[in-house]
């Protein structure tokens, strides 16, 4: 019997996915833009706001249940200050010495510490290609920061481990969350998730970093509304909803065009420059990430 075709990708699912792509690719740079305006804690802070609102209005909308049963609330907690606290607000930092481009690239290395946590907590033991693709994305590591010289990458050194540190605390959010479901409504789940990891942010925000937001230009206002209302909230909505009508597969290899999207828009909307250093880093590096997320 012949095997039977493979479905065709969904049309709605891979416009889906590319608008996704885009509105987490340029906030990058948005975000970039908006710290020489804000300081970091306060720019979470409100695009966190902004996005559960959003978030919020969807789930009533669909008349998801709010409702967290007392057993969820510890993993809960743990999964919102692993995926949202410690990625928001260390990647964020990350900005402070590092290009767009560059914390872009750093960041997205994602998928190579997942390999290293699924293996230490859900014992699945990587294969050749999965540690082709850690050495891989570790050259390209190693050729953005050390590329322009010694001196150069100490400086920025501060900014790679904040990059790093909020990659692989994503990637240990991810296994957690993995080996100990969640089991709330996709948007209900991302509702209590941003909200309540975003409370610390906001917390130390009003200590530590007290927002100027009188001071804010036009463009300013105008960079919170999109890195709140459009890449917080609609990118996750469109990230679910994509989730639900392509293959995984599909849906995982697409999002390596994120950190692309984020390295052509910073090129073109900071100047920032894009030499055979930045393309061969980022060539090594997802390419890595491509061979640790294979399977």
């Amino acid at each position: 019997m012949p095997p039977r075709p493979a479905p065709r990708p969904d049309a709605t699912g891979l416009v889906l996915l590319v608008a996704t792509t885009l509105g987490w690719g340029l906030n990058w740079p948005a975000m970039k833009l908006l710290l020489a305006e804000l300081p970091v804690l306060s720019t979470r802070a409100a695009h966190g706001a902004l996005g559960c609102a959003v978030l919020v209005a969807v789930a009533l909308a669909r008349r998801e249940a709010l409702a967290v049963p007392v057993a969820l609330w510890p993993r809960l907690v743990l999964a919102s200050l692993l995926n949202v606290t410690a990625w928001m607000g260390l990647a964020s930092f990350s900005l402070l010495w590092l290009s767009a481009a560059e914390a872009t690239i750093v960041c997205y290395t994602m998928p190579v510490w997942a390999v290293l946590m699924a293996w230490a907590i859900l014992g699945e033991r990587p294969g050749v290609a999965r540690i082709a693709g850690l050495l891989l994305a570790l050259s390209g590591l190693a050729l953005l920061v050390l590329g322009q010289g010694l001196a150069v990458g100490i400086e920025k050194l501060p900014g790679v481990a904040l990059g790093l540190a909020s990659a692989v605390l994503f990637s240990l959010g991810t296994v957690v969350t993995k080996r100990w479901p969640l089991g709330l409504p996709p948007t209900a789940g991302a509702v209590w998730q941003v909200g309540l990891g975003i409370a610390p942010l906001a917390l130390l925000a009003l200590l530590l970093d007290p927002p100027g937001f009188g001071a804010l230009s036009a463009q300013g206002w105008a960079l919170i509304a999109y890195g709140g209302v459009f890449a917080l909230g609609l990118c996750y909505l469109s990230w679910f909803a994509a989730l639900r009508r392509l293959p995984a597969s599909l849906a995982s290899l697409g999002t390596l065009l994120t950190p692309m999207v984020g390295v052509a828009g910073a090129a073109l909307v900071l100047g920032e420059p894009f030499g055979w250093r930045e393309a061969a880093a980022m060539g090594l590096t997802l390419s890595g990430v491509a061979l640790a997320a294979r399977g």
